[in-house]
């Protein structure tokens, strides 16, 4: 993964609308990049609906929010559409934002190792600058963690 007080790698994903989306578009506010394994899955549900309840939180920081996960465009407008989540959602089936930030990894479940996303957060200053690493966020708490950090 990578480290505070680093440059965020820049990226071009298209988001659930089909549109190209790069973290540089961003530059001036503060992102928060959140990485999750599914759509539709319950952990990354309650994730993105935890992001979404407090988005308002979010906005009043000048702090835009980007999930990825290397589901489909079309997962992730339907995803998005279902829960209705304000916030930008990035397909990467290529793993290109996923491998740069460090965040597929090897996971074991039930005994079986596998790669996957691992569960993770970065915050990204108004620089592109990486101010905040979260590993291995839980989904439940993670949103209101990071408002926390923003508002200190």
């Amino acid at each position: 993964m990578l480290e505070a007080g680093t440059k965020a790698p820049d990226f071009t994903l298209l988001d659930q609308n089909g549109e190209s989306v790069s973290l540089s578009d961003y530059m001036g506010k503060k992102v928060v990049l959140y990485f999750y394994s599914r759509d539709n899955t319950p952990g990354c549900t309650r994730q993105a609906c935890a992001f979404a309840s407090t988005y308002d939180g979010f906005r009043r920081q000048n702090t835009v929010v980007i999930g990825i996960s290397k589901d489909s465009v079309a997962s992730h407008q339907k995803f998005a559409q279902k829960y209705q989540l304000p916030f930008v959602l990035l397909s990467d089936p290529q793993l290109t934002a996923i491998e740069a930030y460090g965040v597929w990894q090897e996971k074991k479940l039930y005994g079986k190792t596998s790669m996957g996303v691992v569960r993770s957060t970065y915050i990204i200053n108004e620089q592109g600058i990486i101010e905040k690493v979260m590993p291995r966020v839980k989904p439940d708490t993670n949103a209101e963690e990071i408002l926390a950090w923003l508002n200190r």
